[in-house]
């Protein structure tokens, strides 16, 4: 005798892609995604610290707005995270996974403090300046066109290739600290400090001024590129689909270098604007991890330039108050540190809702 067939049981719940959701209702998601992370912060705080969250809380918002140095440090902050976020941004839209831009922006800047120390005695302010700023874009570019061709030509993997670029730039930095400082502090100071040569001026009094204009620019500019041109279209097809942009006549190789060569331009500006208009020094820190971190930037920000504003200030918000969360109450940086990364992960978990529903089904008892 035949065994009787088993019927499947369907689950009560099954999730279902959205297809679309109203831009309003997608920031309520964020924002019970922010607050439900703050109660969450408020009871971690009590438990661990005895703390009053709500002093904790005031003490994040002191950190980026309790002095006119404090916001505007926090501007250039956000300003330097918005730019490599800029950066990888096209190559993200055309899903060429671009993890280099640490190492991009750090050669970047080395191709400025070239000049910038060896012979920044020798031109006028303005002439210097004008070729660190080509030294940089093309240092950049060419820091990112190596693994372009590479994929372009050989289907490398983009991940690791652009991900081994990084220490490489992270070792010339290094050595070349090693060769222009022979005390072997592996420190190297501010530069021309006296001159000031190869400094950008400050605008209207204000030291980071410059920077934030150029960024803010540079972030109109992106967004038009990206929704309003050619290049924008095509690469956006890349992204979906590289055989449809074949089929259609599109030159995907010639895509992924432009591409590519762009995304280490604005790399290679950051890295200017770092050693130029911030540091007026190089280390192997200059981008402070904010190659990284731009991945969560431009990520949240659905690729939109305008969006990754808000992004860039929320991420900068949250690491300036953890410094002063730190500072204020005596706690160890890991506090602030855990603080900061609960809040990030409801923010990125709260997306799953956004491009996701959870059902319910009808029924729950066995069926065919």
């Amino acid at each position: 005798m035949n065994k009787p067939e088993k019927a499947a049981r369907e689950p009560l719940f099954h999730i279902a892609k959205r297809n679309g959701i109203a831009w309003w209702k997608a920031w309520i998601i964020r924002g019970v995604a922010i607050i439900a992370s703050l109660i969450v912060c408020a009871l971690i705080i009590v438990l661990l610290t005895k703390q009053n969250p709500l002093e904790v809380y005031g003490a994040m918002i002191k950190g980026s707005f309790g002095s006119q140095r404090k916001f505007w440090a926090l501007l250039q902050n956000l300003a330097m995270l918005l730019c490599i976020s800029l950066a990888v941004t096209p190559a993200f839209k055309m899903k060429f996974w671009n993890l280099g831009a640490e190492g991009q922006v750090l050669f970047g800047g080395l191709c400025s403090m070239v000049l910038m120390f060896e012979i920044g005695d020798r031109l006028p302010n303005a002439v210097l300046i004008l070729a660190m700023l080509i030294a940089s874009i093309l240092g950049g570019v060419l820091w990112a066109l190596i693994p372009a061709v590479f994929k372009a030509k050989w289907n490398t993997n983009e991940s690791l290739f652009t991900l081994m670029m990084n220490y490489v730039a992270i070792q010339l930095v290094s050595f070349a600290i090693m060769v222009w400082v022979p005390s072997g502090s592996s420190v190297m100071g501010v530069v021309n400090a006296s001159t000031k040569a190869g400094w950008l001026p400050d605008l209207f009094g204000k030291k980071y001024l410059i920077n934030i204009l150029i960024v803010a620019i540079l972030t109109v500019v992106m967004f038009v590129y990206l929704r309003f041109s050619k290049h924008g279209y095509e690469l956006a097809v890349v992204g979906e689909s590289e055989n449809t942009a074949r089929y259609i006549g599109i030159n995907v190789k010639k895509v992924i270098i432009r591409t590519m060569i762009l995304s280490g331009a604005v790399c290679g500006l950051a890295g200017f604007l770092l050693v130029s208009g911030t540091n007026h020094t190089i280390s192997k820190d200059l981008a402070g991890g904010n190659g990284f971190t731009a991945i969560m930037v431009s990520w949240l920000a659905k690729f939109n330039p305008l969006l990754m504003v808000i992004t860039s200030f929320l991420i900068v918000f949250l690491q300036r108050g953890a410094g002063e969360i730190a500072t204020n109450f005596n706690l160890n940086t890991s506090i602030a540190d855990i603080l900061t990364g609960i809040i990030i992960f409801f923010i990125i978990g709260c997306e799953f809702f956004i491009n996701y529903q959870i059902k319910s089904t009808k029924s729950g008892k066995e069926g065919k």
